[in-house]
């Protein structure tokens, strides 16, 4: 196996080397091709290196690239105003990664808690789900479930509940005068693409309202086109108080999140409560402005529903023959391996063979996020492949 003697080894990569990519395939040092049928943890919807994209970037790198919030851009505010048309919201506050999204998020809770609904200082509390991944911060992995990523860093920041996943009631218990949010993915992707009981996001919404407690969509991985609509929770036609953003806002090409609300819950945060350096810089915004606009035509949309549909196909045909099961939403899919068959790391590393890229989880899940621009034959040849290594 290649190694990486002077990268920390906070991962356990597969034993490829990429040198190029382009569209849904990526290419090693040996000139070998593979159908990459992770994209980046949805980073990469539109592919490697869209070709509106990467002209966006190149446009902006010949014109400015960083300036910090000290200044004004031309780039920012026509991203702000798009995005928040995307969601239906009025203000966007940009930061770079994900985790940074998530942490903004909490922030804006605490502080509408306190300044809006009255919770007594330092009392405020966020509902989260059992299961979750938000993020690697130290106040995320404080309330996650995963040892792996709690073990070793406390002490942890109090102010989390932590309920079943998909459980709308023990999400009603648990409110009580000091709960300023409720925040889940709305599909959970790390766990291995687990989706919750239909009306789980309903009932969610509703019960937000009448406890007066903001409802946060953590669809920094579901979002953007990935399950065959913009955001997840339009499956179930809701609409959450906060959406979290990131990964495919940035096209693969730059880090870019947002938190995106109205004014009544993000008009609360003033000059200096909040910031980042490179935050809604020029370049993020130009790339950024630019997968809003392609996802506003709605076409990307629906390419994930109707090649969702037919992953989806492929992939139930292996249940009973080294899958024991299957949950898919778009072009998204968490397929759960026979124990007999392998473990979802060799599992992975049969495909890496075979040219086939996708990641494992929980030991005996794997994942798949295909780019959005892959093509049917694609996924019938990456199917096909993963029925050969399934010995089928």
């Amino acid at each position: 196996m290649t190694t990486e003697p002077h990268v920390a080894r906070n991962y356990a990569p597969l034993d490829i080397t990429v040198a190029t990519a382009e569209g849904a395939w990526v290419t090693d040092l040996d000139g070998r091709q593979y159908l990459d049928m992770l994209a980046g943890y949805s980073a990469l919807n539109f592919g490697h290196r869209n070709a509106t994209l990467v002209q966006a970037a190149m446009e902006q790198l010949g014109r400015s690239t960083l300036t910090s919030r000290a200044f004004k851009t031309d780039q920012l505010e026509p991203f702000a105003a798009a995005l928040a048309a995307l969601c239906g919201k009025e203000l966007v506050l940009p930061m770079n990664t994900g985790a940074e999204a998530v942490e903004t998020g909490i922030k804006v809770a605490r502080a509408w808690g306190y300044r809006v609904k009255g919770i007594a200082q330092d009392r405020a509390k966020i509902i989260v789900a059992e299961n979750n991944f938000h993020g690697r911060t130290t106040t995320i992995v404080g309330f996650s479930s995963d040892e792996d990523a709690r073990t070793d860093f406390g002490p942890f920041a109090p102010g989390f509940e932590t309920v079943p996943f998909g459980d709308a009631d023990a999400i009603e218990q648990a409110i009580d005068d000091d709960t300023a949010a409720v925040m889940i993915e709305p599909i959970q992707g790390e766990a291995g693409v687990i989706v919750p009981p239909e009306g789980y996001l309903r009932r969610v919404r509703e019960i937000t309202r009448e406890k007066n407690v903001l409802f946060i969509a953590d669809e920094i991985q579901s979002g953007l086109g990935r399950t065959g609509t913009t955001f997840a929770c339009e499956r179930e036609s809701v609409e959450p108080d906060v959406y979290l953003l990131g990964k495919a806002l940035g096209g693969g090409i730059v880090p870019v999140s947002a938190v995106v609300a109205n004014e009544d819950v993000l008009g609360i945060i003033e000059p200096g409560q909040h910031g980042s350096t490179f935050g809604g810089n020029p370049l993020a915004a130009a790339v950024g402005h630019a997968v809003v606009d392609m996802l506003a035509t709605g076409e990307w949309q629906q390419r994930a529903r109707q090649l969702g549909e037919h992953l989806a196909t492929r992939l139930d045909a292996l249940v009973g023959s080294g899958v024991t099961g299957v949950r898919t939403v778009g072009l998204w899919a968490g397929i759960d391996i026979d124990p007999a068959a392998g473990t979802g790391r060799e599992i992975g590393e049969k495909l890496l063979a075979r040219g086939v890229l996708v990641k494992d989880t929980h030991g005996q899940t794997i994942r798949m996020a295909p780019p959005l621009t892959i093509r049917a034959t694609e996924i019938d040849w990456a199917i096909e492949q993963l029925a050969l290594v399934l010995g089928k």
